[in-house]
């Protein structure tokens, strides 16, 4: 008995497959996103200079200050009467170049503790770095110290801030390595006692010493000048020099610890690097500033969201975006409350508490909940 021959199935027409996306498309995609981007901070910055220098209880007209300017560098121009020339040179141009110099030194700390930690809510101040910085500063303050002069509360507060990450990474190192809930748990721990530390400095001292000590809490750039400029110029230039290079390696430490380790990333090492780099940049700039909070925070993670997680932009773009948040700032603070002045740090934390508890919420709901 023959079977019925199977009628044969027609054959589907095979779906054709979407062109493959161009291998340098995702580069050339963040490079449209990222040279306007760039090019905007730096438009911003110069503006933002221009008014700074020009603005204030003696008001400068802007073709005044740039035909200062170009005077002072040879380029024709003319310089302005002697009290113009005193207030541009010895009070704005000190304050802008040092808004400058801390801006990006917390910009840049900012994305590298966030690269470090792999979390977009770390900040140089979690290990310790901006407290300890206070303790030395309070401290010679409260005890009368004056064994270098004017400089006595800015060397004071640089090393203390450096002594107290070197303390917070030796507690939280075992086994020859350092997790980074550890290093965070002791940071908090080092946090407060710092905190208990600056109580009792307080409780001793006296009025005068008390006023003091509160101004710099508070954080201002009132007493820049040249001096304090050069002060913090070499760990600020340092510290933003090496950054750019450690972004290849930053960029694969996101991938996770041990697929770092994989790709040949000696993550231990990195990480004491980094911890240092901040150290140094943080210790800084607090040391001539006061604690001026919430930029490592805020300027990292919005160009986080702009541009992406890449560490190639985001490591010199936080300097850059650190550098316009606190100069515009100081604007602020100058010109607010004429002739009163606010301070830097209660400004910046009444702009980025906001921010962070809308961060924290958006991080929260993405996630589903913390657990």
């Amino acid at each position: 008995m023959t079977l019925p021959a199977q009628a044969s199935t027609p054959a589907v027409p095979e779906t054709p497959k979407a062109p493959a996306a161009p291998v340098g498309l995702a580069p050339r995609r963040r490079r449209t996103t990222t040279l306007p981007l760039t090019a905007g901070l730096l438009a911003a910055l110069v503006l933002l200079c221009l008014l700074s220098a020009s603005v204030g209880a003696y008001e400068l007209p802007l073709g005044d200050v740039l035909s200062s300017a170009g005077h002072r560098l040879g380029l024709g121009g003319a310089p302005l009467d002697r009290v113009g020339e005193s207030v541009l040179w010895n009070v704005r141009l000190p304050r802008v170049v040092l808004a400058l110099l801390v801006g990006a030194s917390l910009g840049c700390a900012g994305a590298l503790m966030q690269g470090v930690f792999g979390n977009p809510l770390a900040e140089p101040g979690v290990i310790g770095i901006s407290s300890g910085a206070a303790v030395g500063a309070v401290a010679s303050i409260a005890l009368g110290l004056n064994f270098l002069g004017n400089w006595t509360v800015t060397v004071s507060a640089f090393a203390a801030g450096l002594v107290t990450v070197l303390l917070v990474y030796v507690m939280s190192r075992e086994g020859g390595r350092t997790e980074v809930v550890t290093l965070i748990l002791t940071g908090i721990a080092v946090n407060a006692f710092a905190g208990a530390l600056i109580g009792l400095c307080v409780f001793f001292a006296d009025n005068a010493q008390i006023s003091q000590i509160t101004f710099w809490q508070l954080g201002s750039l009132a007493g820049a000048t040249w001096p304090k400029v050069l002060a913090v110029l070499p760990c600020a230039l340092l510290g933003l020099a090496v950054a750019p290079f450690f972004s290849r390696r930053l960029d694969l430490l996101a991938l996770g610890e041990r697929p770092a380790r994989h790709l040949g990333v000696d993550v231990e090492r990195l990480r004491l690097v980094l911890v240092l780099v901040v150290a140094l940049l943080t210790a800084a700039a607090v040391a001539v500033a006061g604690i001026i909070t919430f930029v490592g925070l805020l300027v990292p993670h919005l160009l986080r969201m702009v541009a992406g997680p890449g560490h190639r932009f985001l490591v010199p773009g936080s300097a850059l975006g650190g550098a316009v948040v606190l100069v515009a700032a100081d604007l602020a603070a100058r010109t607010v409350a004429a002739p009163a002045e606010l301070p830097l740090g209660v400004l910046t934390a009444l702009f980025g508490s906001p921010f962070f508890f809308w961060l924290l919420r958006r991080t929260r709901r993405r996630q589903g909940g913390w657990a």
